[in-house]
C-alpha cells in the first residue's frame, strides 16, 4: 500500500467506513476525481446514450464497449452513468468444503468496497466471467443502494435475483445462480485495473450502461469524448426537428455521419 492510499485509508478508517475484511495491502486506490452530479444527470437524459458514446471511442481507436448480448441487465429498461469502483475476484484453490471446515476467512466481500464509494458511483466487479457462483447477492444490493450506488455490473453471476427486482436495483450481469461466493472466491484487488467481458477498465472511467450494452470512457479522456458527444447529440436533435419539417434531402446530408469527420 502506499503512502497516499496508506492516508486515505486512515482517514476513511476514522470515518467508520472501513469494512475491514479484505486485507488493506489488497486496496490498490480509494479517492477517484469524479464529474459534478449535475453533469451526470444531463448525460442520463440523453436518448441512446451508450450508441453515441461508442461511436466516438470508435473514431478514437479505444476499445470500450460490451455488446448486451454478453452482460445483460437483469431489470431491463434501465439506464446509468457513473465513475468506475473496481474490484477484482479469483478462485479459492481450496475446496468449499475443506474451507468451511477449517474456518477459513471469508475474503469475498463486496461490502469493503460499497464503504469506500461515492454516491452516483458503479461498481464493475471482475469474476474471469466465472458464472457458477455469486459476486453479490440481495442483501448487498441492498447495502449498495442504500449507500447511493447507482449499480452493479459484473463480468460473472449474481444470484437473489427476486430481490434485485424487488429492490429495482440497476445491475447487469453474464449470469444468475443460487450458488454464493463465500469459500468459493475472493477478492485479490480492489480499484485496481479489470477486465469486463473483453475490455479493460480502471477505477474512475466512465461508465454509461443500459439495455443495449455498456460504454466505458477511459477516465483520461472524459472531458474530449463528452465535448463530442454534445456535438453528435446537436446533430441528432436537428434531425429529429427536419424530419417532423418534412425538410428536403439536402438538408439532411449537412449532418449525415458528422461524427466519423
Amino acid at each position: 500500500m502506499n503512502s497516499e492510499v496508506e492516508k486515505d485509508y486512515q482517514e476513511y478508517m476514522e470515518k467508520g467506513r472501513i469494512w475491514g475484511a479484505i486485507p488493506k495491502e489488497r486496496i490498490s486506490k480509494i479517492k477517484i476525481p469524479r464529474l459534478a452530479r449535475e453533469r451526470i444527470e444531463q448525460l442520463k437524459n440523453y436518448g441512446d446514450l451508450g450508441s453515441a458514446v461508442s461511436d466516438i471511442l470508435d473514431k478514437k481507436g479505444i476499445r470500450g464497449c460490451i455488446p448486451s448480448t454478453y452482460i445483460k441487465p437483469v431489470i431491463p429498461g434501465k439506464k446509468i452513468v457513473g465513475h468506475a469502483m473496481t474490484i477484482r475476484n479469483l478462485p479459492i484453490r481450496k475446496t468449499t468444503y475443506k474451507a468451511y471446515q477449517d474456518k477459513d476467512p471469508i475474503y469475498f466481500c463486496t461490502r469493503d468496497i460499497y464503504f469506500l464509494t461515492e454516491p452516483g458511483d458503479i461498481l464493475i466487479s471482475d469474476t474471469a466471467g466465472n458464472r457458477d457462483c455469486s459476486n453479490s447477492g440481495g442483501i448487498t444490493l441492498a447495502i449498495a443502494q442504500h449507500l447511493g450506488l447507482q449499480g452493479f455490473i459484473v463480468n460473472g453471476a449474481v444470484r437473489d435475483i427476486e430481490t434485485i427486482k424487488e429492490i429495482d436495483f440497476p445491475v447487469w450481469s453474464s449470469g444468475q445462480t443460487v450458488i454464493s461466493g463465500k469459500n468459493h472466491i475472493e477478492a485479490v484487488e480492489i480499484n485496481g485495473p479489470i477486465c469486463l467481458h473483453d475490455i479493460r477498465v480502471e477505477p474512475g472511467d466512465l461508465v454509461v450502461a443500459d439495455d443495449s450494452g455498456i460504454a466505458v470512457i477511459p477516465v483520461d479522456c472524459i472531458d474530449e469524448v463528452l465535448a463530442e458527444l454534445d456535438k453528435i447529440k446537436n446533430d441528432e436533435d436537428i434531425n429529429r426537428r427536419l424530419i417532423q419539417e418534412n425538410a428536403p434531402m439536402s438538408e439532411f446530408k449537412k449532418y449525415y455521419r458528422t461524427y466519423v469527420k
